[in-house]
């Protein structure tokens, strides 16, 4: 239903009068890809590479979310454990500009700030004092402080006219005594745009061009006109019909510059489960439609986490730590979805999915139409979440029944062999491997939370949570064997151990049903 409202949409939008016609042979002037580093932190030499395979695939653009990886000289609190040297990313932007490429910095400013107002030298800074995800915007001077700070450290490393402020999901708005006060005086939309239009200003005053995620704005379309003309909005759509978040007319008639978003990795994607189909289906239906809209450019987004954080508090006041909700499984894994962006990128066609899959499979592992076609098949086997021990599925299905597809998957996989990039399939299987160890877990924290789990049954339980720990640490060294050379080695072992802890944390539980 979703994806014919999608289709329908753009139909009507297509021949709406209102809206200029693009010509369906004009190309993207940006065509970007976007790394989040908020985790899964890449090392140089894998971000140099990864602007070289950009640089290949006809890509112009790379939009970089340093977040607390970027060394602020002013702001040194921060920076994180993982975070690039000045000449680090000086010489990688330079890099990036000798291969063609613009490097956008993206410094998020209104929402997903946890990683700066976590320090409770921003606390004055707070929308709400214990979610720390949001400024207040009717703090304006301090605002105006921190990110002219920020931006002009950034601004000073990265030659790209534009800048991108962020502006997403501001899910507070309105929130705090203030701000309540002025939403009830001259609206919520008026707390958006006075914060938006000071980024921008400052952006623009550095000399750049701000660029901000449209789907604020989509919300409070009556904030749009009071924006700087030099604004440029970036629709994502990750598979949703196009008023998914407000009137999208109101965004087409706006005369600001557009870009599109579309996703490789998004909700509800996590090391258990990837929506390849999903992903398929959105180059194949946003990037056609983008370029009809006649958006400027399109970027790919490519998001290791949700943004959201959960706060490990050492006191009522005081927190030691913030933990990113929804660990996604590294890029490594999405070469053939990278090449279907890039292969889109080519026509204003559709993406012939099917013929894709085949041709690629052709030319990355030497398989033919069959080979292809059992990949396709087990990575689309039961793509089902599980959410308080029920699968959610449109017909009914146990955990079982999903563990059981996922053996299958396997199965398929292990029969296929690879005449090349035997590491980069290595990836698929591994995704697999995991997935099923996480259902078998999901499986036995079903029975321990059913009515009929007793003591007496404990000793059969922890046997098999022994043996997924056992398998847990041979899936782990291939983890970290596979991925080595593009992440910092310290971080893949905090992955490892983050994606284990539930079965780790229940083994410790019931063993201590055993002491007398």
């Amino acid at each position: 239903m979703k994806k014919l409202l999608f289709l329908l949409l753009t139909i009507v939008i297509h021949t709406s009068p209102a809206i200029s016609q693009a010509n369906s042979q004009n190309d993207f002037f940006i065509k970007g890809f976007h790394l989040d580093l908020r985790i899964q932190v890449m090392t140089m030499d894998a971000l140099r590479n990864f602007a070289s395979k950009l640089k290949q695939s006809g890509i112009n653009t790379l939009i970089m979310e340093w977040e607390a990886t970027y060394p602020f000289s002013k702001h040194p609190l921060i920076p994180n454990k993982y975070a690039y040297t000045k000449n680090d990313i000086i010489s990688f932007i330079k890099f990036c500009n000798d291969q063609g490429i613009d490097v956008i910095p993206l410094q998020q400013s209104f929402g997903h700030v946890e990683y700066i107002l976590r320090h409770y030298r921003y606390k004055d800074l707070r929308e709400d004092q214990k979610n720390y995800s949001q400024v207040c915007p009717s703090q304006p001077e301090l605002n105006k402080k921190l990110f002219t700070d920020l931006f002009t450290e950034l601004a000073s490393t990265h030659t790209s006219k534009y800048f991108h402020i962020g502006g997403d999901e501001t899910y507070l708005l309105g929130h705090c005594p203030l701000c309540k006060k002025k939403a009830a005086e001259e609206g919520i939309s008026k707390l958006y745009i006075d914060h938006i239009r000071m980024l921008c200003d400052i952006i623009i005053k550095l000399g750049k061009r701000p660029v901000l995620w449209a789907d604020i704005a989509l919300k409070h379309p009556e904030a749009l006109p009071l924006l700087p003309k030099e604004t440029i909005f970036i629709d994502w759509n990750y598979g949703w019909d196009l008023n998914y978040f407000g009137d999208h007319q109101r965004l087409l008639q706006s005369g600001f510059e557009i870009w599109g978003a579309p996703s490789m990795r998004s909700h509800p994607d996590n090391y258990f489960l990837t929506l390849w189909q999903k992903h398929f289906n959105n180059i194949h239906d946003f990037i056609p439609a983008a370029r009809k809209m006649n958006y400027k450019g399109i970027v790919m987004t490519a998001w290791s986490t949700s943004g959201e954080y959960d706060t490990r508090w050492e006191s009522s006041s005081d927190i030691f730590d913030l933990y990113a909700i929804r660990h996604v499984y590294p890029i490594t894994g999405f070469n053939m979805l990278f090449a279907a962006y890039a292969e889109s990128l080519k026509s204003p066609q559709p993406l012939a999915i099917e013929n894709f899959i085949t041709k690629y499979c052709a030319e990355s592992y030497g398989f033919n139409k069959e080979q292809a076609d059992m990949l396709w098949k087990a990575l689309r086997t039961a793509p089902y979440e599980v959410e308080q021990g029920k699968v959610l599925s449109p017909s009914p299905i146990s955990i079982k029944e999903l563990s059981d597809s996922a053996r299958m998957a396997i199965k398929i996989l292990s029969s296929l062999h690879p005449q090349k990039n035997v590491e980069e399939f290595e990836q698929y299987k591994l995704m697999a491997d995991i997935r099923l160890q996480y259902l078998e877990y999901e499986q036995i924290e079903n029975e321990v939370n059913d009515v009929a789990f007793t003591k007496e049954k404990a000793a059969g339980i922890l046997s098999r949570l022994k043996g997924l720990m056992s398998n847990a640490d041979e899936i782990g060294k291939r983890f970290i064997n596979l991925n080595k050379n593009y992440y910092n080695e310290g971080e893949l072992k905090e992955e490892n151990e983050s994606r284990n802890m539930k079965i780790k944390l229940l083994y410790e539980k019931l063993m201590s049903l055993n002491r007398e």
